[in-house]
């Protein structure tokens, strides 16, 4: 899908066969009397779209019932002044999708609904849940007679499974029963949800995806990041805990500990998914991705003539690693800002030269001169080889290579939509061979250690899967997890097949052991 924050990768670009890593969602929620909280919730969104692009939903509540209003597409696609004047109430919870568990279309879309015992509940879930087919079964066992949900009609994400259990127990209120389901939940889920009277925000026990709480003068937000708080006008209060469930309504504020605190938070929502202006867990990431800049710079030092970023992701990176180096930072690619989604298929020739879709050199600036060239990931390096190419045409002399993250080489089963360990440039090839393919005069990546230095966290409390292979939440059996688990039309669980992603990392990791 078309990112917002400036990467290389485009569906116009070159193909589809160096897609970027893909964000998961975002959430917001309001509970605000007297407030327009529908509005509030499109900026919300909008100021989170980053996360996610493929479709976008709301819903209001005005202490007697809920509306839903939700459709394909971005926020501003989505949603218009008619449509929000028609979402009142003084509640409401809203979601932008990107698609880790289940198809793009429209039944998936979110927020997702159930019959609750005293009325409905409505909910916006970022993350990807490990054990939904425990949590299927747990739903069949438990409610064997329940006919109506969004499984029945037609949804297949964990999130639909999730809002089932949370919908079944007609005896017990909506926050005692999730109370009790939440610790049997597994994986990565920051959860924002409502009834008629209420809003509701829960965090997993390793809080791998971010969420905060803020505070309106007349009530509350909760949203993956603070900038989303910035954009509405709350002030930041605390993060929502690992762990824990929050309640909001008339009677004020609640929390609840439904699981101890182990924390594992992303570690590359710093490197790259997070809007720079955000901050998680007290480290603004801005100035994380400076720091990191700063430390590529002392582990990979260079002569060169000039640093430019990759618009506009390796931007702070770039400027980091200028600082850092004394070479002096510069603008040598040209972002066309209103590149968009298009489903009219470029020529040929358009084809071979797609990265200038999105990016063009400024030859002026490059010709002659050795290039150090920021970026935040490698993914399968056709963009990287595109952009040297270019950079070669332009005049530059020399190309210098560096990325503000070591080499990704495992999948991510919490959320992020990587290309397949296989499709990984890194996983097959040392960094001389990398460069070599890329075509630059030299490459090289920031260390782990670096990484996680330039966080500010503990590498005890953050999550390294990606680049390191140790996944802090326990994987279930390759025919249990799959993007594709619930799509299916028989009662069977779906086998991704011997050559699924996690059948790959299971074995790896066993040959690992072995030798």
């Amino acid at each position: 899908m078309l990112r917002g924050d400036g990467n290389l990768n485009l569906d116009i670009a070159v193909s589809n066969d160096d897609k970027s890593p893909q964000d998961q969602c975002g959430v917001f929620g309001v509970w605000a009397p007297g407030e327009e909280v529908a509005k509030l919730t499109f900026f919300g969104l909008y100021s989170l779209q980053h996360r996610g692009q493929e479709s976008a939903g709301i819903a209001t509540s005005d202490g007697k019932k809920i509306l839903v209003y939700k459709d394909m597409g971005l926020v501003s696609q989505v949603f218009s002044e008619s449509a929000l004047e028609s979402l009142v109430g003084h509640i409401a919870v809203g979601h932008n999708r990107y698609s880790t568990t289940g198809a793009s279309h429209w039944r998936n879309a979110q927020p997702t609904l159930g019959r609750t015992s005293a009325g409905t509940i409505a909910l916006a879930h970022n993350g990807n849940l490990t054990n939904t087919a425990d949590l299927l079964d747990l739903l069949k066992e438990r409610y064997p007679n329940q006919e109506s949900n969004e499984i029945t009609g037609g949804n297949t994400t964990d999130t639909a499974v999730l809002t089932a259990l949370m919908a079944g127990d007609l005896d017990h209120t909506l926050e005692a029963t999730a109370l009790e389901l939440l610790p049997k939940v597994k994986g990565a889920f920051c959860l924002v949800f409502m009834d008629e009277t209420t809003m509701y925000a829960a965090r997993d026990p390793q809080g791998v995806r971010p969420l905060v709480l803020g505070r309106l003068e007349r009530g509350w937000v909760v949203a993956s990041e603070t900038a989303a708080l910035d954009i509405v006008g709350a002030s930041f209060v605390r993060e929502i805990e690992p762990g824990e469930l929050i309640a909001i309504d008339e009677n004020g504020l609640r929390s609840t500990r439904f699981a101890e605190t182990k924390r594992a938070g992303c570690v590359f929502e710093y490197v790259y998914l997070a809007r720079p202006d955000t901050s998680i867990n007290g480290k603004n990431v801005y100035d994380a991705r400076v720091e990191m800049g700063r430390v590529l710079a002392r582990e990979y030092p260079v002569e060169a003539d000039l640093v430019i970023p990759t618009p506009e992701s390796g931007t702070p990176a770039a400027i980091g690693f200028s600082q850092e180096s004394g070479i002096p930072f510069g603008h040598g690619l040209v972002k066309n800002a209103y590149v968009g989604r298009t489903f009219i298929q470029p020529s040929q020739t358009i084809r071979q030269r797609g990265i200038r879709l999105k990016l063009n050199p400024l030859k002026e600036v490059i010709a002659g001169k050795r290039i150090v060239v920021i970026d935040d990931s490698i993914v399968r390096g056709n963009t990287q080889r595109a952009l040297v190419q270019m950079l070669r045409e332009a005049g530059a002399a020399e190309i210098h290579v560096r990325i503000s993250s070591p080499p990704i080489t495992w999948p991510c089963f919490y959320g992020i939509d990587f290309a397949t360990r296989a499709e990984l440039i890194a996983t097959g090839l040392g960094v001389d061979d990398v460069r070599t393919s890329i075509g630059a005069d030299s490459l090289g990546y920031l260390t782990k250690d670096g990484m996680i230095y330039a966080t500010g966290q503990q590498e005890s409390q953050l999550c390294t899967a990606c680049f390191t292979g140790k996944y802090p939440i326990e994987l279930p059996t390759a025919e249990r997890l799959g993007k594709n688990l619930l799509e299916r039309n028989d009662d069977a669980a779906c086998n991704p097949g011997p050559d699924s992603e996690l059948d790959a990392v299971v074995r790896e990791q066993q040959e690992t052991l072995n030798d």
